[in-house]
């Protein structure tokens, strides 16, 4: 398909294409054939071949390590490493690692990106993202914050419990989301905060369980259970306005959801590239399966919803390039998720034994995709704010003419 990206979109996500097809993917199939992980001395292997082809971190500024692309183009690149298991971390550009970059890019100060965005893009870091928290925390209606913070001398003391913070097991730095104004709205009155981990009082208590994870990196990241007990930073350390947390945290997503958009296209494009290729070899019941009317209709349909959910994603980006999109973000991510989940759910199928086997990619994209309609906000939060949109502005006059029980035959009227 044309998507009439620009030409430098198009430059860049051509060179990821080939680096994905030349180098990460065949490591992969190696892998998965094997069933040995990729060390983290391949992975930093795999980032210098990146930065030899200027590919590594495409969306971070080229003064701090990255390629500078502005968001619209960068998103193609992002698609096509999404079509490896481990593309988006060949390339520096997996979340949260991306999301964190582009926060403390967008409002950190000149020192807090010195010291924690230059080496968190380089790799020499690590971070998490700690805004997540137990039932009855901050979830999908993240005004239930419970995690605060509060002043004591130019010192914040942090006490909170969080869960499902990315990569948070091995992170070296934590943003971490607290109520800094007791008497304001969560909204109005929560902050970002820095908090290294190695600081007095931060406890990581364990990699919690989860649908999939058992990729094929030696060190696979994980989501981290994490508890605060009177933790101790500069006050400093508040990343971007005290206060403003959330405001900075709907820009770190509404950008963030897209770039998974696109990670997860990319995924569902690869899945169904091996469905195709697998039944057009595989014979059943005297004919091939790409011969099957039904298949080849439910191929059709899918690379149908996949395209209208990549058309999506490229014009909420343009939206979110002037405005914050709000709306089209929601409505992409919720349409892509579902798709990419259909998409590979059929790949699966389709191939049968083999697609629940590991030899192929297919069952870790299984185990990976589902999570997609859950983090970054659920369908039905993204929903809620589609149909508060959507009834804003009803138009009255529509239904003017609508025939409506006369009022002088109402039980109140004739008893």
């Amino acid at each position: 398909m044309e998507y009439h990206d620009s030409e430098k979109a198009q430059e860049v996500a051509g060179r990821v294409e080939a680096f994905m097809d030349e180098v990460v993917i065949p490591r992969e199939r190696e892998a998965l054939r094997t069933g040995e992980h990729i060390s983290d001395d391949e992975l930093h292997d795999l980032w210098e071949q990146a930065k030899e082809r200027d590919l590594f971190a495409p969306q971070v500024p080229e003064e701090y390590g990255g390629q500078g692309l502005d968001f619209s183009d960068m998103l193609p690149a992002f698609e096509q490493a999404g079509r490896s298991l481990i593309g988006a971390q060949a390339i520096r550009a997996n979340a949260p690692q991306e999301g964190n970059m582009h926060t403390l890019e967008m409002v950190g100060t000149e020192e807090q990106k010195e010291e924690w965005l230059r080496p968190l893009v380089s790799g020499e870091l690590q971070s998490a993202f700690s805004m997540t928290e137990p039932m009855q925390g901050a979830g999908s209606d993240p005004k239930m914050l419970q995690t605060t913070a509060y002043k004591d001398g130019d010192e914040w003391v942090i006490n909170g419990h969080k869960w499902w913070s990315s990569d948070g097991y091995d992170a070296d730095f934590l943003l971490v989301m607290a109520r800094t104004d007791m008497d304001e709205h969560p909204y109005a009155g929560s902050s970002i905060i820095l908090v290294p981990t190695d600081t007095d009082g931060v406890e990581i208590v364990r990699n919690a369980g989860h649908l999939g994870g058992h990729g094929i990196l030696e060190n696979p990241g994980g989501h981290a259970e994490i508890k605060y007990r009177d933790v101790r930073v500069p006050v400093e350390n508040t990343v971007g306005e005290e206060n403003a947390g959330f405001r900075i945290a709907q820009m770190r997503l509404g950008g963030g959801r897209l770039t998974h958009c696109m990670r997860f296209s990319g995924m569902a494009q690869r899945s169904l590239d091996i469905a195709k290729a697998y039944i057009s070899e595989r014979e059943a019941f005297g004919s091939g399966l790409d011969e099957k009317q039904a298949l080849r209709q439910r191929i059709a349909e899918a690379e149908t919803r996949l395209h209208m959910a990549r058309t999506g994603v490229r014009h909420a980006a343009r939206e979110l390039d002037q405005s914050d999109a709000r709306i089209e973000v929601a409505m992409s991510k919720v349409f892509t998720a579902r798709v990419t989940n259909e998409i590979i759910d059929l790949a699966v199928q389709c191939c049968g034994g083999n697609g629940i086997a590991k030899d192929l990619p297919l069952a870790h994209f299984y185990e990976g995709v589902r999570a997609f309609r859950i983090f970054d906000g659920a369908d039905e939060v993204h929903l809620r704010s589609i149909a508060r949109e959507a009834f804003e502005d009803v138009d009255e006059a529509e239904v003017q003419d609508v025939l409506r029980f006369d009022p002088e035959l109402t039980p109140e009227n004739v008893l």
